[in-house]
């Protein structure tokens, strides 16, 4: 039986000395075939099965199966490729302790997998929403969490479906030394999400269509589930830690409990009736910490807990973008005089996290405004965060070349538009 301090001490237990701390990347792209322009399906050539089990036979990476069909690869530094619901293909890098290894494990991957998949007719886009396909096109993959998620989602949330088949992100995960620490970060990835959100913003066409939305992707999000995605405001309050977060978790609806590899439909239900044993079908039985874990990967905030933090708002984008992201963050979490001033930003200027921001980021990117800040708008807060950073990186400060050169492009241009 699990008690409420076990959830608890389970997330402390990603506390470890700043020597320890390591970057993560996930990485998704859409996987489409050439000829045709159309997403793979699981099965047929090219299709989605044929491409995890080419490449695992080349590069000897390990088939992972759900009923016999294979559904991720493993490889030996504990890398994984993983499919989203559409099909979407998710690079998740073993965890580094410089960017400079995280860079050369995404370049390594991808002049492996690009070349396997040309050979088979397949070809991606690092995009955060395709640009012509239809929810009708979408080819769902054979994996039993996905099964019970989409009625679900169709249920409480209007675009979740879409969320789950036609959207690709890409994140950084970071460690935290103690409590405290992991809430300066929090807080401080939290507020900044919307700024990142615009600058990697890279999906404006729907179906052939200008969107009329900087990044479509983030629109999604916004009417998904507002149970278990978004922001949370929580987190800038006083007694935030871990234990604040159980709560919040623990308050999540359920959506499945997985045995003996099955995935068994509980969606709406709560972790606290299953933790009390009263969990409908599951009476007088009692979660493990591996139900817990399966439980928080089916929260979907911009920032998310485990034992360490992951930072989830931005569109897919290619590499390069993508690097960035994780330099921004690494400079900015990592280093003492760039946390500190980072934190010392958020906290005196609380409408950082009005929902104003938020709700406009999607449609206007860097141009949305920041009301009641010292900045006109969130181009001008990027161009005041990215030196912290770029400084706090030092000799890797080059890796965050591609956010210097929007800045300078999209700011000049907001100020002679205004």
């Amino acid at each position: 039986m699990l008690s409420y301090a076990d959830l608890v001490n389970d997330m402390a237990a990603g506390c470890k000395p700043r020597g320890e701390f390591r970057i993560g990347i996930e990485y998704e792209r859409f996987a489409y075939n050439i000829s045709t322009g159309a997403p793979l399906p699981y099965e047929g050539s090219p299709g989605i099965r044929q491409l995890l089990e080419t490449f695992a036979a080349r590069h000897g990476w390990t088939v992972q199966a759900e009923n016999g069909l294979p559904i991720a690869l493993l490889a030996r530094d504990s890398s994984t490729i993983t499919l989203e619901p559409g099909g979407q293909v998710e690079f998740s890098g073993s965890p580094h302790a410089t960017l400079a290894a995280v860079k050369k494990q995404t370049d390594d991957y991808l002049a492996a997998m690009d070349p396997v998949a040309a050979e088979l007719g397949i070809g991606f886009m690092a995009e955060g929403f395709p640009p012509y396909w239809t929810r009708a096109d979408i080819q769902w993959m054979p994996k039993g969490r996905y099964a019970v998620m989409r009625p679900y989602m169709e249920r409480v949330g209007s675009m979740g479906v879409d969320m789950m088949g036609r959207t690709c992100g890409a994140q950084v995960n970071l460690d935290f030394s103690s409590e405290a620490d992991m809430v300066r970060k929090f807080r401080v990835t939290m507020a900044l999400q919307p700024m990142m959100t615009a600058l990697m913003a890279h999906s404006r066409m729907v179906e052939g269509t200008d969107s009329g939305y900087a990044s479509y992707r983030a629109h999604i999000w916004d009417h998904t589930d507002a149970a278990r995605s978004g922001f949370l405001p929580f987190v800038f309050d006083a007694d935030m830690g871990f234990a604040r977060y159980v709560d919040y978790a623990l308050d999540v609806p359920m959506y499945f409990v997985r045995r003996d590899g099955r995935y068994i439909d509980v969606a709406g239900q709560s972790f606290r009736a299953f933790m009390d044993g009263t969990l409908p079908g599951f009476e007088k039985q009692y979660p493990t910490l591996s139900d817990w874990h399966d439980h928080l990967t089916t929260l979907f905030p911009l920032v998310r807990l485990k034992k360490y933090l992951e930072l989830r708002g931005p569109d897919s984008h290619e590499p390069g973008m993508v690097n960035a992201m994780a330099a921004f963050w690494t400079g900015l979490l990592y280093n003492d005089a760039a946390l500190n001033a980072a934190s010392a930003l958020v906290r005196d200027n609380p409408a950082l996290t009005a929902p104003v921001i938020r709700a406009d980021v999607a449609r206007r990117g860097l141009t949305t405004p920041a009301p009641d800040t010292p900045w006109p708008d969130l181009c001008a807060l990027a161009g005041d965060m990215l030196p912290i950073a770029e400084k706090a990186l030092q000799n890797e400060a080059h890796l965050l070349l591609p956010f210097r050169q929007i800045i300078e492009q999209t700011c000049p241009l907001r100020r002679k538009a205004s």
